[in-house]
């Protein structure tokens, strides 16, 4: 058998098995079959999925949540201490789509070359895509040891196909256990399994979470919010906004209230907001408006979760009506 059959055989088998699975599979599961059946065609001695953002409000980029193989507990919450000087999670989020491949544990930032040796993460191959609905991003990671050969060409075409077919099929199934076939998930709603772990986040949700409990580490829900969440239905109140709990098969589907009409943003605020959406930059706003990127930072923040939002395209539809008012003053 000559080689190119033989690989095209190898993927066939990958997506069969990926395709027996049961339809109605619980998310982590799927992506725990996935990762074994890629395994068979891309080896692979470590892996790391889940969620992330790219800089909500000018931040770092964050993990929401996740799933690992053969990486420690603390993996996720380690790598978010240090994510701000990530040049390659960076270079992976600004190349979306786009599968990202690195060798070597040298780094121009300390602390990423000390992870990097203590996790044995030499080789390293990822992809990062949009995750339609959440405001924020799906990404999979592989790793090999320094003992290890590189990956080749022919994995990173491999791993990009098929985790094109996985990730849809977790976002698809993820849909269907929040809102029946055909209705894409949202950022203001989350699933949670028995342990109080995220199984979906949506970004509405992990914003208002991370602005009540500052110390909460995004991989399930803050301890505070675990034993008040034991008996189904009920609702939270979390400052000015409530969530709902109820039970969602095995697992909770956590929803935003919707929200009542909003005041006015305070002027400095929505100023902030306007110049924002209009494409200025933290440095920009605050040289035009006598503000310290921070405070820029901390108004922009407190703007998307008073208006709800996630991202600066949502932003700019939630302030039409507020730059109209503006423009026709």
């Amino acid at each position: 058998m000559d080689p190119d059959s033989h690989l095209l055989e190898s993927f066939s088998a990958a997506l069969l098995r990926l395709a027996r699975l049961p339809v109605g599979i619980a998310p982590p599961r799927l992506m725990d079959e996935g990762l074994a059946a890629l395994r068979e065609i891309v080896p692979f001695d470590a892996a790391w999925w889940g969620e992330c953002s790219g800089g909500i409000d000018g931040m770092a980029p964050r993990n929401w949540l996740s799933g690992s193989v053969n990486l420690s507990a603390d993996f996720a919450h380690e790598w978010n201490r240090i994510s701000a000087s990530d040049r390659f999670a960076r270079d992976s989020i600004d190349r979306l789509d786009t599968v990202v491949c690195s060798t070597g544990f040298a780094d121009p930032a300390a602390e990423l070359e000390a992870f990097a040796r203590r996790h044995d993460l030499f080789h390293v191959i990822a992809v990062t895509r949009t995750l339609p609905g959440s405001g924020l991003l799906q990404f999979m990671a592989l790793y090999r040891g320094e003992a290890a050969p590189a990956f080749e060409e022919v994995h990173r075409r491999l791993f990009d196909q098929f985790t094109a077919h996985l990730m849809q099929r977790w976002s698809a199934r993820v849909a269907e256990l929040i809102g029946g076939s055909g209705t894409p998930a949202n950022d203001a709603q989350a699933l949670v399994d028995g342990r109080g772990d995220f199984v979906y986040l949506g970004a509405r949700i992990g914003l208002l979470l991370r602005e009540r409990f500052p110390q909460w580490s995004g991989a399930g829900l803050p301890a505070e919010l675990v034993e008040t969440t034991r008996r189904l239905p009920r609702h939270l109140s979390l400052g000015r906004r409530r969530l709902s709990a109820q039970a969602c098969g095995e697992l909770m589907l956590l929803s935003l209230a919707p929200q009542r009409r909003q005041a006015a943003l305070p002027p400095r605020e929505l100023n902030v907001a306007l110049l924002y959406a209009e494409g200025r930059s933290h440095k920009e706003i605050a040289r035009l408006t006598g503000l310290s990127p921070s405070t820029v930072r901390t108004y922009l923040r407190d703007v998307y979760l008073r208006l709800g939002v996630s991202d600066k395209v949502a932003l700019g539809r939630a302030l039409g009506e507020a730059r109209h008012r503006r423009r026709a003053a």
